[in-house]
């Protein structure tokens, strides 16, 4: 009787042990913090290209001679993703113009808004439901003068023992009247990963 209970204990205890060992635990982490999981394209890449460039675009002569007297309307083309790795590059722009808009230098339009306002727009003066007094009419809104634009891409090299990653992201800033580029900058990173002997 002692023997099967004693068995049962140690049995229930593997049980429990086992149970907690494989709880998965969740933690908060600094945002900022570099890491270090892979060699693709990540947080403190997508950090470090937003810093470097809204600090580059911001601190342009041309631009300060553009952004004295007013802040000029900018829309965001879409970034070009010409890496192998599926990356949002929507979250780099949307950084970039969010900082970008926080300086109070620059005033933003959303082109990927324009479906939802142009409903919003039928519905204020079509519809029969808004006082036409109040509602918006079409042909008000502010053009865009310029346009941010950019390109990310990467150089892949592989062999037995190590990977190396390249990226190179590029970003102008256009005049829409005269065409011309008015401020250009890139900024490079670059990963490694190398086998290494753990415990010797």
């Amino acid at each position: 009787m002692k023997k099967t209970v004693l068995v049962t204990a140690i049995a229930l205890s593997i049980s429990l042990l086992s149970a907690c060992a494989n709880k998965p635990v969740v933690r908060y982490g600094d945002a900022a913090a570099v890491e270090t999981t892979d060699i693709n394209f990540g947080s403190t890449d997508l950090q470090a290209i937003v810093k470097k460039m809204t600090d580059s675009l911001l601190q342009s002569p041309v631009v300060g001679t553009m952004t004295a007297n007013t802040r000029p309307v900018v829309f965001v083309e879409k970034i070009k993703n010409k890496t192998s790795e599926h990356i949002d590059t929507e979250s780099v722009t949307d950084s970039i113009s969010t900082q970008l808009l926080r300086s109070g230098k620059f005033r933003f339009v959303d082109m990927t808004k324009v479906d939802a306002v142009v409903e919003q727009l039928k519905y204020q003066n079509d519809a029969g439901m808004v006082d036409p007094s109040k509602a918006i009419q079409f042909g008000q809104q502010t053009g865009a003068e310029y346009m941010l634009y950019g390109n990310l891409s990467s150089i892949v090299k592989n062999n037995a023992d190590k990977s190396d990653v390249y990226y190179k992201f590029t970003m102008r800033l256009l005049d829409l009247r005269s065409g011309l580029v008015e401020w250009a900058d890139e900024s490079e990173i670059r990963k490694t990963r190398s086998k290494e002997l753990v415990g010797w």
